[in-house]
Order: structure tokens, then C-alpha cells, then sequence
């Protein structure tokens, strides 16, 4: 299962301010854990949202309106996005609490959000079964 743990921007990301060298130093040995398990599939960290752009479509199906950063620190921005391949939710929680936090930068967030697996619903017995179904109806009208 795959799961996508996303860590929510502070102040002090917007503004460029790096976590301090205890806290890199041990997000790199929990990134090194994690691809040394074979769980870390991608790892990025995003610029403040300053040098961003956001695109809003309106209703009514009006001109997209673009706004250019930086934006409110309260509006869920993200400051960095891990994606992790782990055998079960509790595995990926397991992982999620195990990252380093930062002792001196206030409130730290991180979101844990499981990917839709593209496999899944062709693997569902249900939409099998269905599909079976409507492959013999098919045939029927074949032989029609």
C-alpha cells in the first residue's frame, strides 16, 4: 500500500528557515531508514510558497484568476511530501510518528493520506464477477 505523508509548511519553512542541523542530520538517518527498507518511493521538499503561483477557477466557468505567493500559512500549505510503499496503515502511522521533528519551530504537522492503488478495483471480486457477467451477455448477443 502506498501512502503519501505530507508535512504541513510553518512560519518558519515560509520564510526559508531550515529546521536546524539535529533536525536534518535525523531526518536524514529517517529517510536512510526508510529507503534502506525498501519503503521510500519519492522524497521532496517544496519552496515557499512566496516564489508560488495558485490558480483558482471560479464558478460559472469564468477565466481562471492566478495569485501569485506567498500565501497564508494557515491555508494547509505543504512544505515537503514523502511517498512510502508499506505493507499496512498501522505500518505507515508506525513510520509517520517516527519522523524527527523539529524541538524549537512550534506547531509541526504531517498528514497521512493511503493512495488509491490503480490495481484495486480490477482486482475487486465484485467488479470480476460483473465484468464476467456482462462478457457472457456480450457473447449472447453475439450469437444473435
Amino acid at each position: 500500500m502506498r501512502f503519501l505523508l505530507i508535512i504541513k509548511a510553518t512560519e518558519y519553512s515560509e520564510a526559508g528557515l531550515a529546521g536546524g542541523k539535529d533536525y536534518r542530520e535525523a531526518m536524514i538517518s529517517y529517510k536512510k531508514s526508510l529507503a534502506k527498507k525498501g519503503a521510500l518511493l519519492a522524497d521532496e521538499e517544496l519552496q515557499p510558497s512566496s516564489i508560488g503561483l495558485r490558480i483558482t477557477y471560479p464558478m460559472k466557468g469564468e477565466n481562471p484568476q492566478v495569485l501569485a505567493g506567498p500565501f497564508p500559512v494557515n491555508q494547509d500549505l505543504i512544505m515537503e511530501y514523502m511517498l512510502i510503499n508499506v505493507s499496512s496503515e498501522d505500518e505507515a502511522l508506525n513510520w509517520a510518528l517516527r519522523m524527527p521533528v523539529p524541538k524549537v519551530r512550534g506547531k509541526y504537522e504531517i498528514e497521512l493520506r493511503r493512495l488509491k492503488e490503480k490495481l484495486e478495483s480490477i482486482q475487486d471480486p465484485g467488479i470480476k464477477a460483473m465484468e464476467a457477467s456482462l462478457q457472457d451477455q456480450l457473447n449472447v448477443l453475439k450469437n444473435l
